[in-house]
């Protein structure tokens, strides 16, 4: 959507803390789960009772929904299950050939999805991990839940077991990467979010935040693990990072990048 005042088209906002949110947050990566109206057509909403409503920040998407005059639902520019794009050029690898035109707003800021709030039970519950620090919610509207799924059943994007996932094997490290097990005869690259002490043990290393920032090692993720998928190697291995602010979502990403297939 393009402005809050839409949101009362698609869904019901008669949760206390929706208003809090959306004056809060949006536009900008909070995304929230309400009970949608007669106008959301059930193929939007893969036959739920519920909708996902964000207004987004970037002047570009804004420019797009005001032109169509209308709200937009689409999924994500990427083969499903794949790493997120974060640039046009992402979109272009594997979509060229399937589409008539993208819309180059430059490289996304922020590079990864919104959070994703339900406030469809008695209290708000997390769905996702993202963009918007859940540190940041709590302080607004207070403690929310965590929710408890089944990857089986997601209720929002991204709750599958094994999303986000390179087609290179990735495996999070334990602990410190120069004190690691390393893989021998194996090519392996390493993501990290600061510089390593023996880089010469990994065939390619890509650094997140050489100051340890994790907003710009957000913005990094995707295009890193891109990058890392395309080198041939081996295996990948990620060093963790701290689970605080947005170093929370770049660990659900990684996880899910590192889950086994089924």
């Amino acid at each position: 959507m393009a402005s809050p005042e839409e949101a009362g088209k698609y869904g019901h906002i008669a949760d206390k803390h929706a208003r809090v949110l959306m004056e809060q947050f949006w536009p900008g990566p909070l995304t929230l789960v309400v009970p949608k109206t007669e106008l959301v057509p059930d193929i939007v909403t893969a036959g739920l009772e519920t909708v996902a409503l964000r207004m987004p920040a970037h002047e570009t998407a804004l420019a797009l929904i005001r032109a169509s005059r209308t709200a937009i639902a689409a999924p994500s520019a990427n083969p499903f299950g794949y790493v997120s794009p974060t640039e046009a050029q992402h979109v272009a690898q594997h979509l060229s050939e399937s589409v008539e035109l993208i819309l180059n707003g430059g490289r996304c800021p922020l590079g990864i999805e919104s959070t994703i709030i339900s406030l469809t039970g008695s209290s708000p519950c997390l769905l996702r991990a993202g963009g918007t620090p859940i540190e940041d919610i709590e302080r607004a509207i207070g403690k929310i839940e965590r929710a408890a799924f089944s990857p089986d059943r997601p209720r929002a994007p991204g709750q599958l077991a094994r999303h986000y996932a390179t087609r290179t094997p990735l495996v999070i490290l334990p602990g410190d990467p120069d004190a690691s097990i390393l893989w021998p005869g194996e090519k392996v690259g390493l993501l990290t979010l600061r510089p390593v002490e023996h880089p010469e043990r990994y065939a390619a290393i890509e650094i997140l935040s050489p100051k340890g920032d994790l907003r710009e090692a957000a913005a990094n993720l995707f295009a890193a693990l891109r990058r890392l998928d395309s080198r041939g190697l081996d295996r990948l291995a990620a060093v963790p990072m701290p689970e605080e602010g947005l170093g929370l979502a770049i660990m659900d990403r990684l996880r899910r990048c590192a889950a086994s297939p089924s």
